[in-house]
C-alpha cells in the first residue's frame, strides 16, 4: 500500500468564529476566512463587508499582490475585473489589502472582486486611504469590528462594465470598538475630498440610508446610546 501523504494548510488563529457582530443582510452572506460579505446581485456588490481588525492582523507581513479575481463563493457570480476597464474608476477595495496581511490567505480574499466597489481615485487614494490609516492606529491599540461598503438603495446609479457594475455616490465605515464602548461612523461622497472630521456621523443615520441594522446583537440601550453618538478617530483613545 502506498503511503497517503496529506497536506494540510494553516491558517493563522483569527478565525471566522470569532468574527462577531454580522449587520442584517438584503444579500447572500458569503463567509472567507478573514471577513464576511452580503453580496447583492442587483448591484454586483457587496452592501456591507465585515471584519475583526487588531494588533494581530497587522503585524502580519505578507506582501501584496494585485491578484484580483471573481469570488468563486458567491452563488450568482460576482463583478468580473473586466468591468472595471476603462471605467475611470479604481477597484475599491472594502476590506483594505493592508488589513489583511497576516497571511496569504487573507491577503489573496482582500482581492475578490465581490470585495471591490467602483471609487473615484481621488477618493480611493485620498481621503478613503486616510481613513484606513486612521483605523489602523487605533486598531494597534484596541480590537475593532468593521463594517463598510457604498450606499446602495438607490436605482440611479451609475453602472459600469457588462455586469453593470454600480457606482455608489457614497461611502461607509463604522468602527467598533468594545473595549472601549465606542462607536465611530463616517459617511463621505465618492469624489475628492478634504478634512476627514467633517464626515463624521451617527451610526443611525448610515442605518437611515441604507436599511442596514448595525450591531443588533447588542443590548438595545447600548447599542441606542453608541449609534446615536458622534465620535472622531483622531481622539484621544480612552
Amino acid at each position: 500500500m502506498k503511503n497517503l501523504i496529506i497536506f494540510m494548510v494553516f491558517v493563522p488563529s483569527i478565525s471566522l468564529a470569532q468574527i462577531k457582530f454580522l449587520p442584517k443582510s438584503q444579500g447572500e452572506i458569503v463567509k472567507h476566512a478573514y471577513y464576511s460579505l452580503s453580496y447583492l446581485e442587483e448591484h454586483e456588490q457587496a452592501e456591507w463587508v465585515h471584519y475583526k481588525l487588531n494588533i494581530e492582523m497587522l503585524k502580519g507581513k505578507t506582501p501584496r499582490k494585485n491578484s484580483f479575481k471573481s469570488d468563486k463563493l458567491v452563488s450568482t457570480k460576482s463583478a468580473a475585473l473586466y468591468d472595471y476597464k476603462n471605467s475611470d474608476y479604481d477597484r475599491g477595495h472594502l476590506v483594505p489589502a493592508g488589513d489583511m496581511k497576516l497571511s496569504k490567505v487573507s491577503m489573496s480574499e482582500s482581492f475578490c472582486m465581490s470585495n471591490m466597489s467602483p471609487q473615484k481615485a481621488s477618493f480611493n487614494r485620498g481621503i478613503w486611504n486616510t481613513l484606513e490609516n486612521q483605523v489602523r492606529l487605533r486598531a494597534k491599540k484596541s480590537e475593532l469590528y468593521i463594517s463598510t461598503g457604498g450606499v446602495l438603495n438607490s436605482k440611479k446609479l451609475k453602472r459600469i462594465g457588462s455586469n453593470k457594475v454600480s457606482v455608489p455616490d457614497q461611502f461607509y465605515k463604522i468602527i467598533y470598538d468594545a473595549k472601549n464602548q465606542k462607536m465611530f461612523a463616517y459617511l463621505m461622497p465618492n469624489r475628492k475630498l478634504e478634512f476627514l472630521e467633517k464626515y463624521v456621523v451617527t451610526v443611525d443615520l448610515i442605518e437611515a440610508l441604507t436599511g442596514i441594522d448595525f450591531y443588533h446583537q447588542l443590548d438595545d440601550d447600548l447599542e441606542n446610546k453608541l449609534e446615536s453618538t458622534k465620535n472622531n478617530l483622531s481622539s484621544k483613545l480612552n
